[in-house]
Order: structure tokens, then sequence, then C-alpha cells
């Protein structure tokens, strides 16, 4: 079994930052073999991809919308995966959420991650 969990949301400020941290644990989360994933899901609005990181190459995708203002990276060490986000709209207040998933999932499809944290609340305020 493998857990998630979040922290690091809050209220941000439009144009404002935030970092979200995720850390992982369980025995059986393989740094060779996982993708590490966030995704975000406003009420009553679908889960939308946001950014992730294969874990062993650090190569990492981003939806369109996040593409130079959000940063993912991870800590080898303390396997734990960050997203700074920057110049944050009121439109992203929303519950953020991280996932694994195996190394050659298709980042941006929710179905292919196979464990899911609890959210951590992102509110931005004008």
């Amino acid at each position: 079994q493998i857990q998630l969990v979040e922290s690091g949301g809050g209220l941000v400020q439009v144009g404002g930052s935030l970092s979200l941290n995720c850390e992982v644990f369980g025995r059986t989360f393989n740094r060779y073999r996982n993708t590490v994933g966030w995704f975000r899901q406003a009420p009553g609005k679908e889960r939308e991809f946001v950014a992730a990181i294969r874990w062993y190459s650090g190569t990492t995708d981003y939806a369109d919308s996040v593409k130079g203002r959000f940063t993912i990276s991870r800590d080898n060490a303390k396997l734990t995966v960050d997203l700074k986000m920057n110049d944050r709209n009121s439109e992203e207040t929303t519950i953020y959420f991280c996932a694994t998933g195996g190394n050659d999932i298709s980042t941006m499809v929710s179905s292919e991650y196979d464990y899911w944290g609890q959210g951590t609340q992102v509110t931005v305020s004008s």
C-alpha cells in the first residue's frame, strides 16, 4: 500500500504564490517505477490534470493552463513532491490532489493513477 499526504494549501491572493507538498509513504513505492502527479477538482467539475513527474528520470508534464507558472519537483531523500504555483488566478480556487501510478502511465489521465491523497484546499482571493 502507498499513502500520499498533501499539505500546504490555504489562502492566496490573485497573482500570488503558494507551494503544495505531497509526501509519499509505503514500502511498495518504487523510485524507478513510479510517477507522481497533481490534479485539481472544483465543485461540480471533473478532476483536472495539473502536473506530473516521473520519479526516476525527473521528466515533467504540465497542463497548458499552468505552463510557465507552476513547477513540479521531487526530493528523492524525503520522498516528497512539491508543486510551486505562481501567478494564481481566482479560477484556481479548488482542491488539489496528488496521486501516484506506474512509470509508463499517461500522466494526464486520472484513471491511470493507482493511489490518491485526500486533497488540500487552495483558495485564491481577489
